[in-house]
């Protein structure tokens, strides 16, 4: 016999330690039911699990309530983006629920176009336009410091409420071909008739954001710039939209480094340094 009065498994918690923010919510339907964003010094081994704890408490949510994990699998930070990939993995392992990795950068593009027209006033908005007058959907380029002129990046095409639609792999790419790629899709784009209304540089746009770093495409494009740090919900809404696909194998779930670790870079130099003597 069945209680009607239990509650189906619905719930995601969330997780992404890719970037300085540590983000964790809990979401249910397209809604936030709790979120908790902790910017530091990525100490994140150290305040994920009693984070995890605060937001399940705080949206009175138990174990039996999950009915999966969504985690960002980066890019971004090589040893952040593996403590929530072990987290998420752990527990989805004790729950018995399936876990959903989630592109980093597309939560990350989410929520930067997101805060851009909902949250900022001065971006004359009262809503988020999937396409404007006479133009195509806004294009959406999140930014995460790769260091060295690096970033690690993408393109995205704004679609209203819904998720954007991809229209570039994450990758590390270097701050000045990117420019000089995006400004050469630009031309192609124009050429075809589907120019987009505004370009949307989002995250983190300090370093890499300047007017002389975009200048290449100050002329082709309206370009904007919004400072954003990583939310937690948008990781979750990713995975409740069915974009990513959920997996029951935990195996099959592994962090996108998009490139070797310093660590391993230094030792891969190493090796290749003793094997060049001998």
């Amino acid at each position: 016999m069945t209680n009607s009065n239990i509650e189906p498994r619905k719930r995601f918690l969330a997780l992404d330690t890719s970037t300085a923010v540590l983000g964790v919510a809990v979401t249910a339907g397209g809604e936030l039911l709790h979120e908790i964003n902790a910017s530091g010094e990525r100490n994140h081994s150290v305040h994920l699990l009693p984070i995890i704890e605060q937001a399940l408490q705080a949206s009175a949510t138990t174990a039996d309530r999950i009915g999966g994990i969504s985690v960002g699998i980066g890019p971004g930070s090589y040893t952040g983006t593996r403590i929530a990939v072990t987290a998420a993995k752990t527990l989805a392992w004790a729950w018995s629920v399936p876990v959903t990795g989630v592109s980093s950068l597309h939560a990350l593009a989410w929520g930067g176009y997101h805060a851009a027209f909902v949250q900022q006033p001065e971006a004359q908005h009262t809503e988020q336009p999937s396409v404007t007058p006479a133009a195509g959907p806004d294009w959406i380029i999140p930014l995460i410091d790769a260091r060295r002129g690096q970033v690690y990046t993408a393109v995205f095409a704004a679609d209203g409420d819904k998720p954007p639609r991809r229209l570039a792999p994450d990758a590390i790419r270097l701050m000045a071909d990117w420019v000089q790629e995006l400004a050469t899709r630009l031309t192609e784009a124009a050429g075809e008739g589907r120019m987009p209304g505004s370009l949307w540089f989002v995250g983190e746009t300090a370093l890499h954001g300047s007017a002389e770093s975009l200048a290449p495409l100050m002329e082709a494009g309206n370009v904007r710039t919004l400072p954003y740090e990583l939310e937690g919900r948008w990781t979750g809404f990713l995975a409740e939209a069915g974009i990513y696909a959920e997996s029951g194998d935990l195996h099959t779930l592994i962090p996108n480094y998009t490139q070797l670790s310093e660590a391993e870079a230094n030792l891969r130099r190493s090796s290749e340094g003793s094997l060049n003597t001998r």
